[in-house]
């Protein structure tokens, strides 16, 4: 069942152009969105959030208009960056108790259960923190008031690869509560370990969004991993 929908999605910069960008998100599915860095992907996701403003297209969450019910529909989305920037030297309870009042839907019982779940100390501050753990935070704080789409703008980067692997177990986990997740990443072997989806952005146009199984069946050369794939697929690109 589509929960995020993407039609004809545009934007124009001097030096790059975002061009009729089109894909769904499923609910209880990881859609991974894949493409080198300049490809598009943090455009695209911040017209998501409506943090840019594109120059057409249309963008609905839950059936919805984004720039119509942007309240109502952040009140039902988690974000999440791979970076954390806010109050460094400020426990982890104290950022909560300051995040939580902007959120009606704020479940306290899931703050705990996602802090024992990712194994934070609330007493500890982002400076005391190693960057998997800042992660958690932001994921924490997404997941405590009942996020039904969580999007993530390369979330594992930087991490060291057992904190990367931990946080795509959660992903798995969340599926499973029926959570979609839309996680960007220029690191393809991430997506081969959990991704149900694949969307697939190179020079601003979407070249593939589909099941992994599918892709793999369309694009994939025999033993190829889907890493090799999409690294094939660049070259062709950049030698058209």
């Amino acid at each position: 069942m589509s929960i995020v929908r993407l039609r004809e999605l545009s934007k124009t910069y001097p030096s790059f152009h975002l061009d009729k960008v089109s894909f769904d998100i499923e609910r209880g599915r990881i859609t991974g969105f894949v493409g080198r860095n300049g490809a598009g992907k943090t455009t695209t996701v911040k017209s998501m959030l409506n943090l840019v403003h594109p120059d057409g297209g249309e963008i609905r969450f839950f059936g919805k208009d984004i720039r119509e019910n942007e309240a109502e529909i952040k009140n039902r989305i988690g974000y999440s960056t791979g970076a954390v920037s806010w109050y460094p030297r400020k426990k982890l309870c104290e950022i909560a108790a300051v995040v939580k009042r902007f959120y009606n839907n704020w479940d306290e019982s899931a703050y705990r259960k996602f802090l024992g779940l990712f194994s934070l100390d609330e007493n500890k501050c982002p400076l005391e923190m190693s960057e998997g753990m800042k992660v958690k935070c932001n994921l924490l704080l997404a997941l405590s008031h009942r996020a039904e789409v969580l999007i993530l703008d390369e979330p594992t980067s930087g991490l060291d690869p057992f904190s990367r692997d931990e946080l795509l177990d959660i992903f798995s986990e969340l599926r499973k509560n029926g959570t979609a997740v839309f996680f960007s990443t220029h690191i393809v072997s991430d997506l081969e370990k959990c991704a149900d989806d694949l969307v697939y952005i190179s020079g601003g146009k979407i070249r593939a969004a589909m099941p992994v199984s599918d892709f793999r069946t369309e694009y994939a050369k025999d033993r190829e991993t889907l890493e090799e794939t999409i690294l094939r697929l660049e070259r062709s690109e950049r030698n058209a």
